[in-house]
């Protein structure tokens, strides 16, 4: 009975070895998930911003296009807006900071 006794108790002590290990293998997946998922995140990111670079290139050009034409209320409103943008940064980032 001793040694069914002592087989069973190094049973159970390899049993809870392989859960502890199958427990750090889950962890690693998840860590592994995660990275990926965030690497997923940042290119999606950088697209964004690409994009968005684009887009503002895009505007810069038509509205150099306007100023050059010489329509000074088109002018006027175009520095209204970007002294409105400033502003409005302006005062959001003394609201954050």
């Amino acid at each position: 009975m001793s040694d069914a006794y002592e087989r069973e108790r190094q049973n159970n002590s390899r049993l809870d070895e392989l859960a502890s290990k199958v427990t750090a293998l889950r962890g690693v997946t998840i860590d592994i998930y995660d990275n990926a998922r965030d690497q997923d995140a940042i290119d999606q990111t950088s697209d964004t911003f690409s994009s968005m670079s684009t887009s503002l290139k895009g505007s810069a050009t038509r509205l150099a296009r306007m100023a050059a034409s010489g329509n000074k209320i088109a002018v006027l409103k175009l520095a209204g807006i970007i002294i409105g943008t400033v502003l409005v940064l302006y005062w959001i980032w003394h609201l954050i900071f």
